[in-house]
């Protein structure tokens, strides 16, 4: 089975949101509201070290902690699933699967090299299945009406 590389579909560094252990919530949300994404991911020396979603944060303040009373490294999930650049979609889909996660930071070797998100791979397949519908579609008798 054919298996597309991560690194042709990961989102690169350039475009990953990311922030040090030591920020605090406020600037994590900031970041995130920025961006407009869902997660960043915290690195220290380039490397992945946690990760925060938004459900994070919204599952922290049920607790009634503020913005400022807390930092990064106080909430984010430590040593974050990922998935190396060299890795397949299908280690991805099979790893996101067994953990349970949305979102995977790719690696190459230890450093960090961008994001996989599931959203990504959504729109992947819906620009592969309207692909192969167009397929489908030329090769197909017209539809008549009754």
């Amino acid at each position: 089975m054919i298996s597309v590389p991560i690194k042709d579909i990961a989102r690169p560094r350039t475009e990953l949101v990311s922030a040090d252990p030591t920020a605090s919530l406020r600037e994590i949300c900031q970041l995130m509201d920025d961006r407009r994404v869902g997660c960043v991911v915290i690195e220290s020396d380039e490397r992945p070290a946690g990760i925060i979603t938004d459900r994070d944060i919204a599952m922290e303040f049920s607790g009634g902690a503020t913005l400022d009373d807390l930092t990064a490294d106080d909430i984010m999930h430590r040593d974050p699933y990922t998935i190396s650049s060299d890795d397949g979609v299908f280690d991805l889909c099979a790893t996101m699967a067994e953990h349970g996660v949305r979102r995977m930071p790719v690696v190459e070797g230890d450093e960090l090299a961008g994001i996989v998100t599931f959203d990504d791979l959504v729109v992947l397949l819906d620009d592969e299945l309207s692909n192969l519908s167009e397929v489908v579609r030329t090769e197909s008798p017209p539809y008549e009406e009754p």
